[in-house]
């Protein structure tokens, strides 16, 4: 296992400032798994267990009927995307109406092909799973409904099909530096997905959580000090008056919007930001520390350990041991 890199301490991320989403996701880590070609043609229907990561489907040729379990169909027609939050069994079919049958999983080294119905091509659709770490997960959680679905004329919708091509491609010609590819494409989807999302609706459309709050412009300000000055010991009337808010509607419109307090929110962030930093880097923890704000050692370790149930020492240990997606917190 190659050394973790020398970096930055937390506060100093490359993300472009002002842009939480992009800060958020330099957080993350994210990875494409076993991206599939389905081709079909004639009259079919195929059943698809809950893939239990989130799904990222493209339509390149004729027209499919995508059923998420207790929901309504989707008509998905060439050139159309849809998102699946991945959590249910779901259907793919030439009719709604169609009897299905099971489809066969994905096996790593059996190839990305997958054909059904009759001989040609009347339907061809790629697909890509993203497993995501705990820090984009917060990011998602409750904010995809079952079905999103990016019309053929959406901003996104081509940019997730070149992407989704470009995995398939990458997986299937075997080329040198493919698994290196995949690895970049996969948050490249996701970033997509966060705009297919934010493009949606405004902050009312979004259940509570971290993307609700990214999509409010009278949160923005206040979010922005604390992103960029994690160290700093913001006060709630400080941020307050950079959302130009009394502090009991600033602090009310926080927690609806993320599910926390505003302060709350400052110390999980120093977290993430903590997590972030020992699992790839050998920044001392004294210098973690002192980048987030604490006093001592000591007392950056309580705080880290009362929110993850780990020292951090023994956190790094653990993302050594399992380095793509280490223990939550």
């Amino acid at each position: 296992m190659a050394a973790p890199r020398s970096s930055p301490t937390p506060a100093s991320g490359t993300a472009l400032r002002g842009d939480l989403v992009a800060e958020t996701l330099e957080l993350t880590a994210v990875r494409c798994t076993l991206p599939r070609c389905l081709t079909a043609a004639g009259a079919w229907a195929l059943a698809f267990p809950a893939p239990g990561r989130l799904t990222v489907r493209a339509v390149l040729r004729g027209t499919v009927w995508l059923t998420v379990d207790g929901g309504r169909p989707v008509r998905l027609d060439a050139d159309e995307a849809a998102v699946l939050v991945g959590d249910r069994p779901y259907t793919l079919a030439s009719d709604p109406e169609a009897p299905s049958a099971d489809a066969p999983p994905p096996v790593e080294g059996k190839g990305p092909f997958l054909h059904t119905g009759a001989e040609g091509r009347d339907t061809v659709t790629l697909d890509c799973c993203l497993e995501l770490d705990p820090a984009a997960e917060e990011l998602l959680t409750g904010a995809l409904p079952p079905v999103l679905r990016l019309g053929a004329t959406t901003a996104e919708a081509p940019a997730v099909r070149w992407l989704l091509a470009q995995a398939l491609g990458e997986l299937s010609a075997d080329r040198p530096g493919a698994s290196f590819a995949l690895g970049h494409l996969a948050p490249l989807l996701l970033v997509q997905v966060l705009r297919a999302l934010l493009a949606h609706g405004g902050a009312d459309a979004h259940p509570a959580g971290l993307l609700r709050a990214l999509a409010d412009e009278r949160l923005a300000p206040a979010l922005r000090l604390m992103h960029a000055d994690p160290a700093r010991p913001w006060t709630l009337a400080e941020l307050a008056r950079a959302a130009t808010m009394s502090r009991t509607s600033f602090a009310q419109r926080f927690k609806d919007l993320t599910g926390v307090p505003p302060l709350a929110y400052l110390r999980r962030r120093r977290m993430r930001l903590a997590q972030h930093t020992l699992r790839r880097t050998d920044t001392p923890l004294s210098a973690i520390a002192a980048s987030l704000g604490y006093g001592s050692d000591s007392a950056f370790s309580t705080a880290f350990k009362r929110a993850t149930g780990l020292s951090p020492r023994h956190y790094r240990e653990a993302a050594r041991s399992a380095p793509e997606f280490p223990a939550r917190g």
